[in-house]
């Protein structure tokens, strides 16, 4: 089963709110936890260079995030949704005396061995890992406010794959400093008070069937990009075949 395909039982009717909600927290099993190089990441099964890795690569998304969140706002005339909304971007960018997420990174990438400058830079960012997050962010800023907003809802699931990094890592990973693990204890308040907006909206926005099938399949996009972003890892740092491997002459 192809699982971007609209869920069709042969009833047009919209679903409540409470079944539209179980099917959209259904699609936890398409998240990025599943995927087998985070299950290694978690199980302690990562050498250093996947585990820098994954933190350069994920640094990408981070600085994406509050540039997504402002194409949201770019396009949403709702002054009350866009004040609640601004906060995500804060929580990123940060604030004076609150640096906010993107600092919190900067700090796990020194606590894995990994010089501010690389991140920024992007110097180790692989190339279908940045084609897919582009992609999120063009989506971002092309579809309806509303329609970008519910893709987020991927953070339904993001509060357990935080909690799993702070259960998991200090004992599988004793080499990493424990100022790194800042940014996960500070998602796992913030993540659980945007899923409460996003879902309010979500819940709202999609009223007939063949919109609340759309949202699914919005849904499904996010977490595709998601999962693709640690296929690309998979290959570059498990099977030790990262772009133009075999290339001769390749840096």
């Amino acid at each position: 089963m192809n699982a971007t395909a609209p869920l069709n039982s042969g009833d047009d009717a919209p679903w409540t709110r409470e079944e539209f909600e179980k099917r959209i927290r259904a699609k936890e099993r398409y998240y990025h936890i599943n995927h087998e190089f985070h299950q290694r990441m978690n199980s302690g099964q990562l050498d250093e260079e996947a585990i820098r890795g994954w933190v350069a690569n994920r640094f990408y998304y981070q600085t994406t995030i509050p540039q997504k969140d402002a194409a949201i706002m770019t396009n949403c005339p709702d002054r009350d949704v866009r004040r609640q909304w601004a906060q995500r971007i804060i929580d990123h960018d940060g604030t004076e005396g609150d640096e906010g997420g993107i600092e919190a990174w900067l700090l796990l990438g020194e606590a894995v061995g990994l010089k501010r400058e690389d991140l920024w830079s992007h110097r180790f960012l692989l190339p279908g890992v940045k084609f897919a997050i582009d992609a999120y962010l063009n989506f971002a800023r092309q579809q309806p406010w509303e329609v970008a907003a519910s893709s987020s809802l991927t953070e339904l699931f993001a509060p357990t794959i935080h909690q799993s990094r702070l259960d998991n890592w200090p004992k599988h990973y004793p080499w990493i400093d424990e100022r790194g693990y800042q940014y996960f204890r500070k998602r796992l308040k913030e993540a659980r008070r945007d899923v409460e907006h996003g879902l309010s909206i979500t819940l709202d926005y999609y009223r007939t069937r063949e919109q609340q099938e759309r949202m699914l399949q919005v849904l499904q996009f996010k977490l595709d990009i998601l999962w693709t972003m640690l296929d690309c890892m998979w290959m570059a740092y498990i099977e030790k075949r990262p772009p133009y491997h075999n290339v001769e002459g390749t840096a």
